[in-house]
């Protein structure tokens, strides 16, 4: 393995995603001691204007000045890698990652590519709308050569509901919802589900319908994270690795 580097994490976009983003950090980093994990540094920008809000044109206040200076805190703070656990923000990745001295991880592109290595034909996105709107993972399929599909308009707002109604407000999800959209994207001849929001990470998969097959962006990106920070990964058992 490489020598290790340091972690940054840009998080607070939203909280809880960030907290699960460290969590599968630390989890499924393979260690024997304290001193085989990472070196992290966490910056929580949770005052950060909603990225959706401002893609979607409900606000006029652009989040992307305060995440340049996250990512400027993170590197002056000692940041090798930077990663950025929210996949709606990556619609300024470009500006993001031209501000940073140091690498800034792309979850849409690593995500999207890690689906054509495992010869998935047919992606259906699970993600917010603004993720959507953006384009983001549709260029990405495009130039994969994969095929894309996103839930309908009245199954979009079900997702809507779950990310701002239930998990940003720290409410129980019932994941019925969650699989019964998963459903309709099935129906639909995918044979890949994304989990393209990583607050959608918190929903539990452990009762999923068979048939339904996820991949899951956060997990790529923690994966991700840890072998290029140098350190090796183990036990992403949802991960077709």
């Amino acid at each position: 393995m490489q020598e290790k580097k340091r972690l940054g994490i840009l998080g607070g976009l939203g909280p809880m995603a960030s907290v699960i983003f460290y969590k599968m950090i630390t989890e499924h980093t393979k260690a024997s001691c304290d001193q085989d994990h990472l070196d992290v540094i966490v910056l929580s920008g949770a005052s950060t204007p909603d990225r959706t809000e401002f893609i979607t044109g409900k606000c006029d206040v652009s989040p992307l000045p305060q995440m340049i200076e996250g990512i400027k805190l993170l590197e002056n703070a000692g940041a090798e890698i930077i990663s950025v656990p929210c996949n709606t923000a990556h619609f300024f990745y470009d500006e993001l990652n031209k501000a940073s001295g140091v690498p800034v991880l792309n979850i849409v592109e690593l995500t999207t590519g890690y689906i054509k290595r495992i010869g998935a034909k047919k992606v259906g996105l699970l993600a917010t709308d603004g993720t959507i709107l953006s384009g983001s993972y549709k260029r990405e399929c495009d130039r994969m050569g994969l095929d894309y599909v996103v839930p309908d308009e009245e199954n979009q707002k079900i997702i809507m509901d779950i990310i701002y109604n239930r998990i940003k407000n720290n409410n129980d999800t019932d994941p019925t919802d969650f699989f019964r959209v998963a459903k309709s994207l099935k129906e639909k001849d995918c044979d890949c589900l994304l989990i393209g929001c990583t607050e959608l990470s918190l929903i539990p998969l452990d009762n999923a319908p068979s048939d339904l097959k996820f991949v899951d962006s956060l997990e790529v990106l923690a994966k991700v994270s840890i072998e290029e920070c140098g350190c090796e990964p183990i036990g992403f058992d949802n991960l077709l690795l």
